[in-house]
């Protein structure tokens, strides 16, 4: 099947890349999804990646600390993690960059709009490290901001839940999962999407979210193809 989208931005959380270990890598895990990844790639998809930093810190758990301290240092684990899918990327032979919010030019390139689409244009995985580079601001609000900026078609969200529901389905069996949602509805209901922010921004620049599950990495593939199996905001 071809797919249905030519350029994506992908949302992933650090916890993913920690797979059974809670903490740090699983490089078995970082293996799979970046096979679906450049899997995409060679389908002709344009793929930009905005990857959290939970499975090395989470600034709310950082009790006392100074906040914008603790979210200078969430920023730091995001490059951490932008940094070994762009090697295992490399690995499988797929042209990939990190540029950060924040300037480190001794590891990775500083964010532009201009170079991002350049090097997505050429065929590169571009992913984006420090979240916005402000503290204050999620990696949804990064995710939903740089789909704006590099005018992606959609965000693909992929999460451990296979969607959104009305409330948590692992602790009310009877929850109901959406098949589409509007961003209207997700703001005035406080359903967890993406943070009120991150949904407002999607919202008022018209880009999709779909929501789907990461268990099996090759849904990254099936979404570019349309089906969706998850949860599409609109």
């Amino acid at each position: 099947m071809k797919p249905i989208y030519k350029r994506v931005l992908l949302k992933l959380s650090g916890e993913v890349l920690a797979g059974q270990n809670k903490m740090g890598f699983d490089f078995s895990v970082v293996n799979s999804v970046c096979k679906c990844v450049k899997e995409c790639v060679d389908m002709g998809v344009e793929v930009a990646i905005v990857i959290g930093g939970g499975n090395f810190w989470r600034g709310r758990s950082s009790g006392n600390m100074d906040r914008t301290r603790a979210d200078h240092m969430g920023m730091l684990a995001t490059t951490i993690n932008s940094l070994a899918l762009c090697d295992e990327l490399e690995q499988l032979g797929c042209n990939a960059k990190v540029l950060t919010a924040i300037e480190m030019r001794q590891i990775a390139e500083p964010f532009t709009k201009r170079d991002a689409v350049r090097y997505l244009e050429d065929g590169n995985v571009v992913i984006f490290g420090c979240g916005t580079g402000s503290p204050f601001f999620s990696t949804d609000t990064a995710a939903a901001l740089r789909a704006a900026e590099i005018g992606a078609d959609i965000i693909f969200k992929a999460t451990n839940v296979d969607g959104v529901y009305d409330s948590d389905p692992k602790k009310n069996p009877d929850a109901k999962k959406y098949d589409t949602l509007k961003f209207i509805d997700v703001l005035k209901d406080g359903l967890h999407v993406m943070d009120s922010t991150a949904a407002s921004l999607c919202m008022d620049n018209n880009i999709p979210i779909l929501v789907f599950n990461l268990n099996d990495p090759q849904n990254i593939v099936r979404a570019m193809q349309g089906e969706h199996n998850g949860t599409i905001v609109s």
